[in-house]
């Protein structure tokens, strides 16, 4: 437990727990670490791992529902056949992060994972087949020590990167495996962790 902070609710989380971190601290205790097997899903989270680069990822969380609404709710089909009016129109929506690239990544990306599930079925079979099918489970003491990327990251981004997939720098890619529990960064005396002493859910 050293060095741990403890949120105003009483848990101790690896990150969020300061108060007015709502959103973080939710994305924390119910996302962050949890495999993800659901294409749409995946490509949200690959997405909001974008958009969130040089920003910080509790803006990008304040904006989720506006990504859900500009992009379709994510479905694929839909994302990959948006206009080029359609995506510059977006560059005047203050509900998600208007960087022309990002926006068009995000197109971009929904094509490239069609391509991979011509391939490999799903964009669910290709992540996890870079982990064996099962999450990759990090023994840290803090937040602190958790790294930024790692060789599997920038294996991923690498092939990711030859797929066509934009915004898939080894961090981002990090970022993104830990987001779809690929990698399980929980810390020691998190309440997440699995037999973290004194520590408890929290209630409703």
């Amino acid at each position: 437990m050293t060095g741990q902070i403890i949120s105003p609710d009483g848990l101790a989380r690896c990150f969020g727990n300061r108060a007015g971190q709502d959103a973080l601290a939710h994305y924390h205790d119910t996302e962050w670490g949890v495999p993800v097997h659901d294409d749409r899903h995946l490509f949200e989270m690959l997405t909001l791992e974008g958009a969130q680069a040089g920003l910080s990822w509790e803006m990008v969380l304040k904006k989720r529902a506006g990504y859900r609404a500009v992009f379709h709710d994510f479905d694929l089909h839909r994302v990959a056949a948006m206009t080029d009016d359609e995506l510059e129109a977006l560059r005047d929506n203050p509900g998600i992060v208007r960087n022309r690239l990002k926006i068009y990544s995000t197109r971009g990306n929904a094509n490239a994972i069609l391509a991979v599930r011509q391939s490999h079925g799903s964009f669910d079979s290709y992540l996890w087949g870079f982990v064996d099918g099962r999450p990759q489970v990090n023994h840290f003491a803090t937040h602190a020590e958790v790294p930024a990327s790692t060789a599997l990251s920038d294996r991923l981004s690498k092939d990711m990167k030859r797929r066509g997939f934009r915004f898939v720098g080894s961090t981002i890619i990090y970022a993104f495996m830990q987001g779809i529990g690929m990698v399980d960064d929980h810390v020691a005396g998190c309440w997440r962790r699995s037999g973290a002493d004194g520590m408890r859910p929290p209630e409703g």
